[in-house]
């Protein structure tokens, strides 16, 4: 019974991939004739400056958003956890971010940024932010981080408020008996029994960003110039629309195991971490 279902994944997943590594060792540019030219794509890769920067910008975007969404998330989740009103309300609400199109939410806050906070700020006297920062090359990468950092929170939250279902009350009635404070029940019993989640959330978000497209398509389109242009906007402009189709597919492979290699050392030094605790 599961032979259709590997049959599909095997027709629209795992044949794709194998023909891309295929074209990556060719020049074919996405039409016509093409030649095998061995590894020349690759090492040709490390000489072309956009690549870097592409790289450069998606490393840097992906840290500061994982950071962020679990510093977020983890600080939510502890006060959905707490015996408040409305709590289902509020998880409810905090989750809708996650439901939403980014397509039509990187349009949302495209006017947002570029008509209502501007015209807020110029009334309010805030010159710095009386601009559309998604006009501003230094600064447009913060408006994208700011969108997918808010759409991500949604589901991290989710996770860590799972994770701080499964410790037992027990715990913290013994720590209040020591005499531990809030800080101290955060990071002697709370901290470690999440500690699972928590590599989770990290991996799990550090792959997101890394692969991050739909927000900055919807905001920047990878501008202005190449400001905010990720590895992965990169690769589908130039395989798609440069073409650049078997030079990209050299890209995504090497992307791939960028990503792959990442991930790897995340859950490493994470769950290392998680038996030191």
């Amino acid at each position: 019974m599961t032979f259709p279902a590997v049959l599909l994944f095997f027709m629209f997943h795992t044949f794709p991939v194998i023909k891309g590594v295929f074209y990556s060792f060719t020049n074919w540019r996405g039409y016509g004739e093409w030649d095998f030219v061995g590894f020349k794509n690759y090492l040709n890769l490390f000489k072309d400056d956009r690549v870097f920067h592409a790289y450069g910008f998606t490393i840097q975007f992906a840290i500061i958003a994982t950071l962020l969404v679990n510093v977020i998330s983890l600080l939510l989740a502890l006060g959905l956890n707490a015996k408040i009103k409305f709590r289902n309300t509020l998880r409810g609400i905090y989750f809708l971010p996650n439901i939403l199109s980014v397509v039509i939410v990187g349009y949302i806050f495209n006017y947002l940024f570029a008509h209502f906070i501007p015209q807020i700020s110029e009334k309010m006297g805030i010159i710095s932010l009386s601009k559309n920062i998604l006009g501003d090359p230094s600064l447009a990468w913060i408006g994208v981080l700011l969108v997918a950092v808010w759409q991500a929170v949604a589901f991290n939250t989710i996770l860590y408020l799972s994770g701080l279902q499964t410790i037992p009350t027990d715990l913290y009635e013994a720590a209040s008996i020591d005499g531990a404070g809030v800080w101290k029940k955060f990071w002697s019993v709370t901290f470690p029994m999440i500690a699972a989640f928590f590599t989770i959330n990290m991996v799990l978000a550090m792959k997101s960003f890394l692969m991050v497209f739909d927000h900055i398509m919807a905001l920047t389109g990878g501008g202005p110039g190449t400001s905010t242009e990720s590895i992965a906007l990169l690769i589908y402009r130039g395989g798609f629309e440069g073409g650049e189709f078997a030079f990209q597919s050299a890209n995504a492979v090497v992307y791939f195991v960028f990503i792959v290699v990442i991930s790897i050392i995340q859950i490493r030094f994470l769950q290392r971490r998680e038996v030191d605790m």
